[in-house]
């Protein structure tokens, strides 16, 4: 069995509100770097960009940042498809 290293990479995803501009990636970046700026301190270990669509088919992209740092919990509120 491998040995466990002393941290777990977290993760959350972000998108921006449905309705008007949900598909404004210029906004979604700007969202992502006000969150992470409010997260503090972390090692981001990988940033992923999505594309995916409504239910009416409009895109609707989003981020996963994949990160660590015990002492901080994915952010509340901002995961993707919550609506």
């Amino acid at each position: 069995m491998a040995d466990r290293v002393g941290y777990q990479t977290q993760h959350f995803s972000l998108n921006n509100p449905q309705g008007e501009g949900q598909e404004d990636v210029p906004t979604l970046l700007r969202r992502l770097a006000a969150t992470l700026e409010e997260m503090g301190s972390i090692e981001i270990r990988d940033l992923v960009f999505h594309t995916d669509t409504d239910d009416e088919g409009d895109p609707w992209p989003f981020m996963t940042v994949y990160f660590d740092d015990e002492s901080k919990e994915p952010p509340a509120g901002n995961g993707y498809g919550l609506r």
